[in-house]
């Protein structure tokens, strides 16, 4: 029998790798450093994809839940140019394969899934040192400690399980985004709402870029994206969250009104989010006893995947483990020899987006790339129908 899973991060990884072996009978304790399921918003939507994060969600059961919060229409895409005139849209008709959910209520199912007491909150990791044997030793804020034969890493960007099998750090991408919120778009920003749509919005130019997303109940969740130095940043006062929307805001002057409301116009405070990441093709090797998942493995910039890929990584890891429950470390090198080409071709594919995105030919580069996805879409349709 595999002895108990020790599992930093309650995060989506996490928590389904905790699902996944609780499944397989393996027991699981997930600590956490947030003191409560609610004690800060989960972050916006989420596209769940149907070559990575829905087979991790059937690995864990909970497919049918999954699917009870997808919200309709929201895989839409809109692309504006900075005057407000459209550029490419495409309704959702149904048949894409990245249905859109909000983050925090795909986390709760995962909590609702797991037996009472299996995770435990306000434990935040402070270090994590190997005790000889393939066991290793926790410790947190508070000064308590846990030891485990099988420690798993889910603890996101900053790790502390990471320095056992890496001397990697996440390094600055030199761009940002800024988040803000409007809520009750349609009554209160009806020209903002037109504007962005039913799904999603990107508004783009070198360097920079607008980007919208309709979640529930008519909030639009904006990501300004700004390509500066740390010490730009620095320079906003984001504790003064008038003035810091004003100063963003200024990066945007001629653009569109409706397209600079989302920002100016901000129910909530424009809060910063630096981009760091990993080395392209991050890897270590194997260590008895200790492995991480998700952004603590293979952190890069956003692309679509991170949180796709937290919970392919701990679906695969938590079936292998069950598939050799009496040779742990045969488990654990199944998983990583899988994991990291598969993150490291994932990293290159999220570099090539960001050019698409912020290069010196946007928003075209992007307009033609979706123009060429919907003739392959159209073409593969064609040839099944005359196969």
């Amino acid at each position: 029998m595999p002895p108990h899973v020790t599992i930093i991060g309650a995060g989506l990884g996490g928590l389904t790798l905790a699902r996944v072996l609780h499944i397989h009978g393996i027991p699981a304790t997930v600590y956490e450093a947030e003191s409560a399921p609610t004690a800060r918003a989960q972050g916006g939507m989420l596209d769940i994809h149907d070559y990575n994060g829905q087979p991790a969600l059937q690995a864990a059961g909970l497919i049918e839940e999954f699917r009870a919060l997808v919200l309709e229409g929201r895989q839409a895409i809109r692309i504006l140019d900075r005057d407000g005139s459209t550029l490419f849209d495409k309704a959702d008709d149904g048949t894409g394969g990245r249905p859109e959910v909000q983050r925090g209520e795909l986390r709760q199912i995962l909590l609702d899934s797991l037996p009472a007491g299996t995770v435990r909150w306000g434990h935040k990791a402070s270090s994590a040192r190997p005790l000889g044997g393939g066991r290793h030793e926790v410790t947190f804020a508070d000064g308590s400690t846990v030891a485990t034969s099988l420690l798993v890493g889910a603890d996101g960007a900053w790790s502390r399980v990471r320095p056992l099998l890496s001397d990697a750090t996440p390094e600055y991408t030199g761009r940002a985004f800024v988040e803000t919120c409007l809520f009750d778009s349609d009554s209160r920003h009806p020209a903002t709402a037109k504007a962005v749509g039913g799904g999603s919005l990107f508004v783009l130019a070198p360097g920079k870029g607008i980007q919208a997303h309709r979640e529930r109940g008519a909030t639009l969740h904006t990501y300004v994206v700004l390509t500066e130095p740390l010490d730009w940043f620095a320079a906003v006062d984001f504790t003064d969250a008038a003035a810091a929307a004003a100063r963003i805001a200024r990066e945007f002057d001629g653009w569109a009104p409706e397209l600079t409301a989302l920002i100016t116009d901000g129910d909530t405070a424009p809060t910063l989010r630096p981009v760091y990441a990993l080395p392209a093709g991050h890897r270590w090797d194997r260590v008895p006893g200790v492995t991480l998942l998700g952004d603590a493995a293979h952190l890069s910039a956003p692309n679509g995947e991170g949180a796709n890929l937290a919970m392919q990584d701990a679906a695969e890891l938590g079936t292998a483990l069950a598939a050799h429950p009496d040779d742990i470390e045969t488990a654990l090198t199944t998983y990583e020899q899988a994991m990291f080409p598969r993150a490291t071709e994932a990293a290159g594919e999220g570099t090539q987006l960001h050019e698409l995105l912020y290069g010196d030919d946007a928003p075209h580069s992007l307009v033609t790339a979706f123009i060429e996805d919907e003739r392959d879409e159209r073409d593969d349709r064609d040839e099944r129908r005359n196969s």
